[in-house]
C-alpha cells in the first residue's frame, strides 16, 4: 500500500513538473518568426531587433522570414500551419491582425480568434511624408492644398493602415484626399519620390533613413505625442486636429493551441528583452516606444481594436474579396 502511495505521488509531482520542465527547456532548436511584410518595414525591424536579443537570451538561432502577400494573409496563413509548440511565431501588429478580419471577405481563418497572444513589443507612430520639393511643409499646408484641388495620397492598398489613416484625416480636416493603392508601402513611396503622388502615411521605421537624409520631408506623425527621437517632427493634433492619436502596436502571435507554459515563457523573455537598454535604444532609434504587456492583456487590446478598425474599415467602404 505504501509503495502504490509513493508511486501515486511520484506520478503526480511528474505531471504537476511536466509543464514547467517544458517551459524550462524551451528553446532547444531554432525558432522561427515569421513577418508577414516585405524587409525594411516596421515589422521587419522590430522583428530583427528582438529576435537578435531573444537568441542571445536562448542561445539558439531566432530566424525572421519574410512571408509577404495578400496584405499578410499568406505569412498568417504559414504560421496557422506550423505546429503549435511556440517554435513559429507571427510578427504581427494592428494593420494585419485587427483589420484584415473586416477587410477580406473570404478569408479561411479568421486573424482575431486563431492566434494566441503572446507579448507586444512596442507602439510606434505613422508618418505623413511628402518629397523635399513639395509646395506644402505642414498640415494645414497639406488641407489647404486639398481645399484648393486634388491631393493625392498612396497606400499599402484598400484597407490598409495606410489608407485608413488617409480616411481618418480626410474626415478629421474635412478636406478631400484621392487615395491610390499600390501593392504595398514600398511600392507607393517609390512613387512619391517619382512625383505621381503628394503624400504617403507611412511607419516611421520604414522612412526613418529617408528622414535623416533628407529624401523625404516629414510634414506630422500620427501619434498623440512627438516620437523623442523625432521630436522635431510635429503631430497631426498640433496642427488643431485635436484628438488625433493613431499609435499601431506590434507584437508576437501564436497558433492558438499552443501552450499556455509556452506562450508564458516567451512573454517573460520578450518583457525582458523590452527592458535591456541596448534595444530601448534601437527601438527608440526607430521612432518605436517599448511596449510590454501580458498575454491576457495582449488579448484584451486585440478584442478592443478589432472592433475599432473593423468599424472605420466598415465608414470607409473599402473591401477585398
Amino acid at each position: 500500500m505504501r509503495y502504490v502511495r509513493r508511486a501515486a505521488a511520484l506520478f503526480l509531482s511528474l505531471a504537476l513538473a511536466g509543464p514547467a520542465a517544458a517551459a524550462q527547456d524551451y528553446p532547444d532548436h531554432p525558432v522561427r518568426i515569421v513577418v508577414p511584410q516585405t524587409p525594411g518595414g516596421a515589422s521587419d525591424t522590430l522583428a530583427r531587433i528582438i529576435g537578435q536579443r531573444l537568441g542571445d537570451s536562448w542561445q539558439q538561432s531566432v530566424v525572421v522570414e519574410n512571408r509577404a502577400g495578400a496584405g499578410g494573409n499568406l505569412g498568417m496563413e504559414a504560421v496557422l500551419g506550423a505546429d503549435a509548440d511556440g517554435y513559429t511565431l507571427l510578427m504581427s501588429y494592428v494593420g494585419t491582425q485587427a483589420i484584415n478580419g473586416a477587410l477580406y471577405k473570404q478569408l479561411s481563418f479568421d486573424p482575431g480568434t486563431d492566434f494566441a497572444p503572446v507579448a507586444t513589443l512596442a507602439t510606434l507612430p505613422f508618418v505623413l511624408v511628402t518629397r523635399p520639393d513639395a509646395p506644402f511643409r505642414s498640415v494645414q499646408d497639406v488641407i489647404q492644398a486639398a481645399r484648393q484641388g486634388r491631393i493625392t495620397y498612396g497606400s499599402a492598398g484598400n484597407g490598409s493602415v495606410n489608407h485608413l489613416l488617409g480616411e481618418m484625416f480626410s474626415s478629421a480636416a474635412k478636406v478631400p484626399l484621392q487615395h491610390v493603392p499600390y501593392r504595398g508601402a514600398a511600392a507607393a513611396l517609390q512613387d512619391l519620390r517619382g512625383g505621381r503622388i503628394d503624400v504617403v502615411f507611412t511607419s516611421l521605421p520604414s522612412v526613418a533613413g529617408s528622414i535623416k537624409s533628407g529624401a523625404l520631408r516629414p510634414i506630422a506623425v500620427t501619434s498623440a505625442r512627438r516620437a523623442s527621437a523625432f521630436d522635431h517632427i510635429p503631430t497631426i493634433a498640433e496642427a488643431g486636429l485635436q484628438g488625433f492619436d493613431v499609435t499601431p502596436w506590434f507584437g508576437l502571435m501564436a497558433p492558438k493551441d499552443t501552450p499556455a507554459e509556452r506562450i508564458a515563457r516567451i512573454n517573460r523573455d520578450v518583457n525582458a528583452a523590452l527592458r535591456d537598454p541596448q534595444v530601448i535604444e534601437r527601438f527608440t532609434a526607430q521612432g518605436a516606444e517599448p511596449y510590454a504587456t501580458s498575454p491576457e492583456e495582449f488579448a484584451a487590446l486585440l478584442r478592443a481594436d478589432v472592433a475599432k478598425w473593423g468599424e472605420v474599415v466598415r465608414a470607409s467602404g473599402a473591401s477585398v474579396d
